[in-house]
């Protein structure tokens, strides 16, 4: 399969279509909540939840994910996942009340994971590592961009025309479209033929970071706690089992620990951007739900152009260049985005020009990131490589949302609250004052950017092992010889 062209391309053409329906059903769900609350009488509060209980599974279960696809095979588990997706959906279609409609986004999250961490493997074993695999990636980051507007305007479009649960039945037609084409998929690497399983690390893992998740979505410092003990008690495990679900050593790669630290870093800064910047087009300027999406579209065309070249970007600057360049992009434009904000600016005066750096920033970023993250998988790694870089971003979405909109928010309430000698002047922030929260914010955001820049200069990939595949000759001399120096720990 590696070696036929066309069927390369189109399987990865299917992988890269699951990156967009994930992506895009985030955005969509996100959109239709308004109705849903209207249609189920749902509180604010548990309308949160229809998008919390999706992050938690899908955060909560990517590593488990990604070993089990090792385990019993990628093709079969992207499968399985599809088709849970595709169900769930269905039950979210079908909901009757809120509880209900809650219950179906926690299993479309395990779905999601399932399908998301299985794809990514099955990328990794049809691209080995060099200039082809920095090209599929780079389809992946741009599939990634165009899901999040897609999502938007889909959500809008369906949600007015037919009724927020034609967002559910869209699911389920493209997830049952895209199982029955994963079967002609090629199979992965062979599912482990060691007996065993680690159960108790399994367990401990998956609730450790679901509660962690819930921590950070719901604000429970107890279930944080209880979230980090489970995690501290599933690392003694894995020092202790024959087999365990991550062995040790491969959490001792140093540039596998760096670069799942600057995948998160990344997300950390950027997630939260997306929703900052339509939230702020939507309060402070007065644009609709639609126009505040359509309003990242501008960002999301330069990720779809820039995506695509980034592996030969890699191949003339080298791979440590070219994501330190892409996190320098990130930290220029969240600081130019901050400063250009004003309560009472205009689309094309504050947010247009800075969204186009950040949308050149962000393919430079996750490809690099997901590049150096999984450079070092061996075939029956691939899934592993992938649960670990998929939870690493996962849960730097979730922490960045979650301590970017407390900055943006107490802003806010401490200025009004300075006005009032102590109380509140009003429920609701002037446009002012938000503004002042989303600069603040994005300001936090252009610190990660900033610690991560800083820190995707140490970054080096070990020298290759002579047995391994001449990936890098598909790139020609240029690639293979930008790559070599990264890896020798001398980019040019």
């Amino acid at each position: 399969m590696a070696g036929d062209v066309h069927g390369a391309r189109g399987a990865l053409a299917l992988l890269a279509s699951t990156q967009l329906l994930l992506i895009m059903d985030t955005a969509i769900v996100n959109v239709a909540l308004p109705s849903v609350g209207h249609d189920l009488t749902a509180s604010s509060t548990t309308l949160s939840w229809v998008a919390n209980a999706y992050l938690i599974s899908f955060g909560g279960l990517l590593l488990l994910g990604g070993r089990a696809a090792d385990l019993l095979g990628h093709r079969r588990l992207f499968v399985t996942g599809l088709g849970l997706l595709a169900a769930a959906s269905a039950a979210g279609a079908l909901a009757g009340s809120a509880a209900t409609l809650v219950a179906a986004r926690a299993a479309q999250g395990v779905g999601a994971a399932l399908a998301a961490a299985a794809a990514f493997a099955l990328l990794l074993n049809l691209f080995p590592d060099g200039p082809a695999r920095h090209r599929a990636l780079g389809v992946f980051a741009a599939m990634g961009g165009l899901g999040g507007v897609l999502g938007t305007v889909l959500g809008g479009v369906l949600t007015d025309l037919l009724g927020w649960r034609s967002t559910f039945w869209l699911n389920v037609a493209l997830a049952v479209l895209m199982a029955a084409l994963a079967l002609r998929l090629p199979a992965g690497s062979a599912p482990a033929a060691e007996p065993g399983f680690d159960a108790l690390g399994a367990f401990t893992a998956t609730a450790g970071l679901g509660l962690v998740a819930y921590a950070l979505v719901a604000r429970s410092p107890l279930a944080g706690v209880a979230g980090l003990a489970l995690l501290a008690a599933f690392a003694l495990l894995e020092t202790r089992v024959a087999r365990p679900l991550v062995p040790p050593a491969v959490l001792r790669r140093p540039a596998l620990r760096l670069a799942n630290g600057l995948s998160a870093l990344a997300q950390m800064a950027l997630f939260p951007m997306f929703f900052l910047v339509s939230l702020y087009l939507q309060s402070v300027l007065g644009y609709s739900p639609l126009l505040g999406g359509l309003g990242l579209l501008p960002l999301s065309l330069v990720v779809v152009a820039t995506a695509p070249q980034t592996g030969r970007i890699i191949a003339r600057l080298g791979l440590t260049r070219t994501m330190t360049l892409g996190f320098t992009l990130l930290l220029a434009g969240m600081v130019w985005l901050a400063l250009a904000l004003s309560a009472d600016g205009t689309f094309a005066g504050t947010v247009l020009a800075p969204s186009l750096v950040l949308g050149a920033a962000l393919p430079l970023v996750m490809v690099t990131t997901n590049v150096a993250a999984t450079a070092e998988a061996a075939p029956h790694e691939t899934g592993l490589a992938s649960g670990l870089v998929n939870t690493s971003q996962q849960f730097g979405s979730v922490l960045g949302l979650a301590t970017l909109v407390a900055v943006a928010t107490a802003f806010p309430r401490a200025l009004d609250l300075v006005r009032a000698g102590g109380t509140p002047l009003t429920e609701t922030a002037t446009p002012l004052a938000q503004t002042t929260g989303f600069r603040a914010a994005l300001l936090v955001g252009a610190a990660f950017a900033a610690a991560a820049a800083l820190l995707s200069v140490r970054l080096r990939l070990p020298s290759p092992s002579p047995e391994l595949p001449p990936p890098f000759e598909q790139g020609g001399a240029p690639a293979a010889a930008s790559l070599r120096q990264d890896r020798a720990g001398d980019p040019r």
